[in-house]
C-alpha cells in the first residue's frame, strides 16, 4: 500500500489491456493462406469436433480460425478471408472463415441464414 506522499509523486499506473485484434491490424477482414487443417474437441459440456484451420494472414501472423457450417472444401494452401468473432467453446480460436469468398465455397441448398454461409437464393417454382 503506497503512502500519500508516494501517490502524489508517482500516481497510480493504469492496467494495460491485451489487444484481441493484434493479428487483424484493426481491419474488418483479412486474407490468409491455410497451411493446415485440424479438428479440435471443445470445452467441457460440449463434445462434437470443431473444424479449425490454421491460417497465415497477409501480415505474416498465424491464427486459428473456425470454419462454420456443415462440410467444407478447404485443402492445403487454400485462400480464405477471415473475420472476427470467437468460438466460445474452443480456446484460442478468435476468428471465423467467411464462406462463399475466395476458395471456401458456400453451403449449397441452405435455406435459412444464407448470408452467413454464402448460400445462393433458391429458385422459386
Amino acid at each position: 500500500m503506497p503512502t500519500l506522499n508516494q501517490l502524489i509523486r508517482h500516481g497510480r499506473e493504469e492496467k494495460r489491456r491485451t489487444d484481441r485484434t493484434r493479428a487483424s491490424d484493426q481491419c474488418p477482414q483479412k486474407q490468409g493462406v491455410r497451411p493446415r487443417l485440424a479438428t479440435r474437441t471443445p470445452k467441457k459440456p460440449n463434445s462434437a469436433p470443431r473444424k479449425i484451420a490454421k491460417v497465415r494472414l497477409s501480415n505474416r501472423h498465424d491464427i486459428f480460425a473456425h470454419i462454420p457450417g456443415e462440410g467444407h472444401n478447404l485443402q492445403e494452401h487454400s485462400m480464405v478471408l477471415i473475420r472476427g468473432g470467437r468460438v466460445k467453446d474452443s480456446p484460442g480460436v478468435k476468428s471465423h472463415c467467411i464462406r462463399g469468398v475466395k476458395d471456401l465455397l458456400g453451403i449449397p441448398d441452405r435455406r435459412r441464414g444464407r448470408s452467413k454461409y454464402g448460400a445462393e437464393k433458391p429458385k422459386s417454382i
